[in-house]
């Protein structure tokens, strides 16, 4: 969940390359950040608050150092504060540390180094690590082993980076936790995420669980656990510096929900060729599929999921949908025949990658749905296909879940061999058709009449129930309303009691389930509901909605699609009238690399 970044070199500012880094990551927390810079002594500051706080309690001159470290924090171990900000020191300030992950043997940690003599300043568990690293280095050990020492001894997950006092090394650990390496012509460079860094080089190194590293201006050096030096390749990364700014926009997610067209365009290219009418993805060339498949997946990765297990069932194949975070818990079969799907933005969701794992031990066949090339689910997993959204900074995600549709549509027709011409031309039509309702949608003045409403419903048919779904998390997510997605005819089972004057309902009607649907609105309209109709079918279906936000038709698989953008919007612009943190909402982080 938190943000590392870290840069040794001659050429750049330190301070200036650590303060762009943490404002590039600070959609992985924003609980408080602080950096520390090494030379004779470790310069260290922190501060509870956005990255901005920290750039304003910031000395006025430049702090020197050729090597340092910074950090923003999501908070799991301890509120937010200055003490509980990282970087942590030693007792004598001759080490900071950084830190993201879970230490889950902390306590104990803590315990034995406290009844050795060390005193501790905050509740967190990443604390200990310096600490650890202290009491080696006063029985004498080098640096390095001092550091690797301390990793021996923690169980859990993390990415570690920590840099000494009258040094120019920063030496770096992961397990579980995303970090990679940048290699630079002035200097050398670690991140939980490549924006963090991307301004300054595209050239990077992946590191692997249980692996260390040497980072300094000369170079970078891989070694495993026991120190012998690991090979390791350098991959150029395919995006563009500019892709990770705003552009123009107030906000990030403005920004991304505009960018959909063009994400869908990169997904599509080159795999979806109306002229030849056929679908091709180059990655699945060598996936085979005799058996079941079982989606895994987290939040808005969870309803792409269940988009896309449905569309498996409708060509003939068997297909299930699980809650990562709950697919230990259900006993579910699994053999060498099955096909385990898990759908990631980052590739480092804890509870996907831990699903993954467990499907790989039981002997099934696993494939990454992800954006991040080289991420921990693109290397672990037996096939990897990239949905090539680009870099989303905004924590609540969209163009990252129109590009994981679209690639699941392109999925389940490799799968099935269903490659009907009308489909490819509906898809390759999609991206224009997406436009449409960007340059037309009327959400920003629907949003305006119901911005005080006391809670939002959502309900949808079909391929819409999981967009429903998504309706309402980013509802949930950016405006800190109460909001709610129901398959459509579930409503009447429970949640219509809810349903007052006062709570509009956006009901997606679009495809064979309109007919049906229409049928829930009126039960809400004779509750005195407003509804708020998102539909291809306006004049059919205008009659007994409040408001239309109109969808051109683009088939029964995308249409959905296209509603979903609507509600994107809705939900944006009742953030944006109440003034809400769009970008950063409070609690939330946009990686979730902790169980």
């Amino acid at each position: 969940m938190c943000g590392i970044i870290g840069y040794t070199g001659t050429e750049n500012d330190v301070q200036e390359v650590l303060m762009t880094g943490l404002s590039g990551l600070e959609y992985r927390g924003y609980d408080s950040a602080g950096l520390a810079i090494a030379n004779g002594s470790l310069a260290v500051h922190k501060r509870e608050g956005e990255v901005s706080a920290l750039e304003n309690a910031l000395p006025e001159m430049t702090l020197d150092g050729l090597a340092g470290i910074g950090h923003t924090r999501w908070s799991t171990h301890g509120p937010p504060s200055d003490e509980n900000a990282h970087p942590h020191t030693d007792c004598e300030s001759r080490v900071a540390v950084v830190h993201n992950g879970i230490i889950e043997n902390y306590q104990s940690l803590r315990e034995d180094l406290t009844a050795d003599g060390h005193e501790f300043n905050s509740d967190t568990d990443t604390e200990a690590i310096p600490h650890l690293i202290g009491s080696a280095l006063e029985a004498g050990v080098a640096p390095e082993q001092a550091f690797r020492q301390a990793v021996d001894r923690l169980e859990g997950s993390y990415a570690v980076a920590a840099v000494f006092q009258g040094e120019e090394t920063i030496y770096v650990a992961r397990n579980e936790s995303p970090l990679v390496l940048g290699v630079g012509d002035d200097g050398h460079y670690l991140a939980s995420d490549v924006p963090a860094f991307l301004e300054y080089t595209d050239r990077v190194i992946y590191l692997e669980d249980g692996q260390f590293a040497r980072v300094s201006p000369s170079g970078i050096i891989v070694t495993d656990e026991q120190g012998a030096v690991v090979d390791t390749a350098i991959d150029t990364v395919d995006w563009d510096p500019e892709d990770a700014g705003k552009s123009g926009y107030d906000h990030y997610m403005l920004k991304e929900i505009h960018e959909q067209p063009t994400a869908l365009r990169k997904c599509l290219r080159e795999r979806v060729s109306e002229l030849e009418h056929e679908i091709t993805v180059e990655e699945l060339a060598t996936l085979e599929c005799s058996g079941p498949v079982q989606f895994v997946a987290c939040g808005t990765s969870y309803h792409a999921a269940l988009y896309g297990a449905r569309l498996l069932r409708e060509n003939g194949i068997s297909a299930q949908c699980f809650l990562a975070s709950e697919y230990d818990a259900q006993s579910i079969p699994v053999s060498d025949e099955t096909l385990v799907v898990g759908v990631t933005q980052s590739g480092e969701t804890a509870d996907t990658m831990g699903a993954l794992r467990m499907a790989n031990q039981a002997g099934a066949t696993t494939l990454a749905l992800t954006n991040v090339v080289g991420s921990s689910a693109a290397r672990e997993c037996d096939h990897v296909m990239y949905i090539r959204a680009g870099p989303e900074i905004g924590v609540a995600a969209t163009k990252t879940f129109v590009s994981q549709q679209a690639a699941l549509t392109l999925l389940s027709s490799v799968l099935s061999g269903a490659e009907s011409p009308t489909l490819i031309k509906q898809l390759r039509g999609l991206p224009e058709k997406l436009q449409h309702v960007l340059d037309e949608s009327t959400a920003q003045e629907v949003s305006a009449e119901f911005v005080d409403a006391d809670a939002y419903f959502f309900i949808g048919r079909g391929y819409n129930a999981p967009v429903a779904l998504e309706g309402a998390l980013k509802m949930k997510e950016i405006t800190y309303k109460h909001a709610e997605g129901f398959a459509a005819g579930e409503l009447k089972h429970g949640p219509l009691a809810l349903v007052t004057e006062q709570t509009p309902v956006f009901a997606l009607v679009t495809g064979d389930t309109a007919a049906k649907t229409i049928g829930n609105i009126k039960e809400v309209e004779a509750r005195g509901a407003p509804v708020i109709a998102v539909t291809d079918r306006p004049a059919e279906v205008g009659q007994y909605a409040s408001h239309v936000l109109e969808v051109p038709t683009a088939g029964p698989y995308l249409t959905p699609i296209l509603a979903n953008v609507q509600l994107q919007l809705v939900s944006y612009w009742v953030a944006a009238q109440l003034d809400r943190s769009i970008d950063k909402p409070r609690n939330l982080a946009k990686s979730v690399t902790v169980d």
